[in-house]
């Protein structure tokens, strides 16, 4: 039981260090090989004529968009 006790804190220590470390260097994760923006894309969907659910999703993020307080 001891040892399980002192792994769970080293393991906690380690995770208190990785967030102390991300808030003191306030950048955004990324991903290490440059993401979609690498391939030449935009945006994730980059079809010329969206699906009607893609559309839909458009649609309500265009609409939160519009209702969002500053």
């Amino acid at each position: 039981m001891q040892t399980f006790l002192m792994v769970f804190a080293l393991f906690i220590l380690v995770v208190l260090a990785m967030a102390i470390g991300y808030m003191v260097q306030r950048k955004s994760i990324s991903g290490s090989c440059g993401g979609i923006s690498s391939l030449g894309m935009d945006k994730a969907c980059d079809c010329d004529d969206p699906c009607d659910k893609r559309k839909a999703r458009m649609k309500k993020e265009q609409q939160w968009k519009e209702n969002q307080i500053n």
